[in-house]
């Protein structure tokens, strides 16, 4: 039917004429404030007002200098979302669109481990945070700082009906991922939101790091404050990081320089370029063998003290091994092995001495087990383990004259001789499959380096579960070549932290290069389109198997275990028919994209594009059809 234009208007006109007249005068309103005062309004509702208490919290957030935000947006939190984008200018911080809250928190996982410090992560009430959970259980499990800020409707009387305000309202917010958060805090008025938060960036940056969380309560942001009402902001002044006592730290370096076959394990060491720096120190001072775990970019992969090949070898020869921030260090000197009856075997020999500097010995949780098993050590020196290596490295000069150093320049020569043939192996086990398709993952790795390796690039990924052949390959030889692992293992890391860590990147005009697999990119697949949108340079690789491998290898080994064969085992964790084509999907999210890529030839060509594309300042992705392994 057609609708007469004037009729219509006509008819809308008397109709509001109508329930304007039945409307009763409106009360006197009080809308209460923060500060002393009241805003009344004796004859009309009082609708606009020139400042809230959400200024104020962008006033206070400011001073811990984020420069950016990461949020699905959220009405919990839409007054500070307001006045971070007008009152703050958009600016320090700058807010970045993300269309899931694991994504957001995903994002300031990989930031802080590039940029060493966090950004700012906001999260919707209940449902966002319960989205944000695994992302946050990740970063606590590797140590990274993340700042979080969940609004929240604590009032019920403050609520608005028909359920929204209702069920994503909460009692106690931080409840559901206190354990496994350093510290939390609910702010009940403008000075303790300005305390609370100084006081939040401090205890995240404070080593062991790990995510804190502030609950915004949404009435305390909405509210008005008088426009001449003033709040002090404390100072942030950090915590130094806490050092080995003293006379620990002699008793590590006289065993040190005192052993035959010393060993360095590194784990999540360096926290900044500095922790890189001291354990090259350390090492070439001993000619000890270093055995890095990745969980950060702590040695140079192509230092003839990098042992890391041979990690099983070192270490049952050693009389010595010093644990730097080791997350397992049970796991380093034994071995287990997953059978019908678990087993376990010492693979340290007997009498050897065990050495940890770890601040994880400051901090501890019970409920999620990210501890590992308990190790007998037999110093244990409880400091953070990048700020304590200045002394221990003077301490073991100190005790190493002439004569003792010659002797240490033959250990290191030997050393060397067979860090060139683990080269040799490697080159060797490499060119296995090179012509196959679908294409080798060695093959993979030797393409991309070939293209990236003049430019000032960044592996802004994991690159455990067969993706460790960058690690063996390519040439990291500064800190951030590589930002370590997820140490959660908890799918949807991948691609949230590579677009992250990106993002600190590109201020640096670094490349940043993600090798990502296909199982962990579908779990949070839409942070390539906040990539897109807010134009963040991202070389993504596709390790695209078709499957989630682990769980298949899970399965076999079930299989085998059960003599049942192992051609099943597939079912339930294949990512097939259909095959999922990546290219076409993040074309769909605005990214330059190639492939699928089956042919090993036609790698080189595509990637070239690809990188012509990042280099114009744009996220690309090759989706290249892999090997198993």
């Amino acid at each position: 039917m057609s609708v007469d234009r004037r009729k219509f208007l006509k008819t809308a006109g008397g109709a509001a004429a109508w329930m304007a007249a039945q409307k009763p005068a409106p009360a006197q309103s009080v809308v209460p404030s923060s500060g002393d005062e009241a805003v009344a309004g004796p004859d009309a509702d009082v609708l606009t007002t020139d400042r809230t208490g959400s200024d104020f919290m962008t006033d206070v957030l400011k001073t811990l200098n984020f420069e950016y935000v990461c949020a699905n947006p959220g009405s919990s939190f839409r007054a500070l979302q307001e006045s971070l984008i007008n009152y703050g200018g958009n600016k320090n911080p700058e807010w970045l669109t993300c269309c899931h809250e694991e994504s957001a928190v995903g994002m300031g996982h990989g930031y802080a481990k590039v940029e060493g410090k966090p950004l700012l992560v906001f999260a919707h009430g209940t449902v966002g945070l319960q989205h944000a959970a695994m992302a946050i259980y990740n970063a606590f499990c590797d140590r990274v700082p993340v700042y979080i800020v969940v609004g929240n409707h604590l009032d019920a009387v403050t609520r608005k009906p028909m359920r929204v305000d209702w069920v994503h309202s909460v009692q106690d917010a931080a409840a559901m991922v206190r354990e496994f958060i350093k510290w939390d805090d609910l702010p009940v008025s403008l000075p303790h939101f300005a305390e609370s938060a100084v006081r939040a960036y401090k205890i995240a940056m404070t080593p062991p790091m790990a995510p804190v969380l502030l609950v915004a309560d949404g009435h305390l942001q909405e509210s008005p404050i008088a426009t001449d009402a003033q709040f002090h902001v404390p100072k942030l002044t950090l915590a130094a990081p806490p050092q080995g006592d003293s006379g620990a730290v002699a008793e590590a370096a006289r065993l040190l320089a005192e052993a035959d076959a010393p060993v360095i394990v590194a784990g999540h060491l360096a926290r900044t370029a500095a922790g890189m720096r001291y354990l090259i120190g350390l090492a070439e001072t001993l000619q000890a063998p270093v055995i890095d775990q990745n969980g950060r970019m702590n040695f140079p992969s192509r230092h003839a003290l990098n042992q890391s090949e041979r990690a099983g070898a070192v270490i049952a020869n050693a009389d010595v091994i010093l644990g730097l921030e080791l997350i397992d260090f049970w796991g380093t000197v034994n071995a287990f092995r997953d059978q019908l009856y678990r087993t376990s075997r010492p693979v340290a020999k007997p009498g050897a001495k065990l050495i940890s500097i770890t601040s994880g010995d400051l901090y501890l949780k019970s409920n999620y087990q990210n501890f590992e098993r308990f190790t007998e050590v037999d110093l244990a020196i409880a400091a953070d383990a990048e700020a304590t290596m200045p002394a221990l490295i003077e301490e073991v000069k100190r005790r190493i004259d002439a004569d003792r150093k010659r002797a240490l320049q033959d250990r290191g020569a030997k050393l060397a001789a067979e860090r060139q043939g683990i080269v040799e192996r490697v080159r060797a086990q490499a060119v296995y499959a090179w012509d196959e398709s679908p294409i080798s993952t060695a093959r993979v790795s030797a393409e991309v380096w070939a293209q990236i390796k003049d430019k000032d690039w960044s592996l802004v990924s994991d690159v455990t579960h067969g993706r460790d052949w960058p690690l063996r390959m390519w040439n990291f030889d500064t800190y951030y070549r590589h930002v370590g692992g997820a140490c959660g293992e908890g799918l949807g890391y991948g691609a949230p932290s590579a677009v992250g860590a990106a993002l600190a990147n590109r201020k640096h005009g670094r490349f940043s290069v993600n090798l990502q697999t296909d199982g962990d990119l579908l779990y949070a697949p839409i942070v390539l389109w906040t990539a897109a949108h807010h134009r963040i340079p991202l070389l993504n690789v596709m390790i695209n198997n078709h499957a989630y491998l682990q769980e298949t290898m899970h399965i076999q080994r079930m299989e085998d275990r059960h003599s049942r064969g192992i051609t099943n085992a597939r079912i339930g964790t294949a990512i097939e028919n259909p095959n999922i084509d990546y290219a076409k999907f993040a074309e769909s999210l605005g990214l330059h994209s190639e492939g699928p890529i089956s042919d090993p030839k036609d790698l080189a060509p595509a990637l070239r594009r690809a990188i012509a594309a990042v280099e114009r300042g744009e996220p690309a992705l090759v989706d290249v059809v892999t090997q198993p392994r």
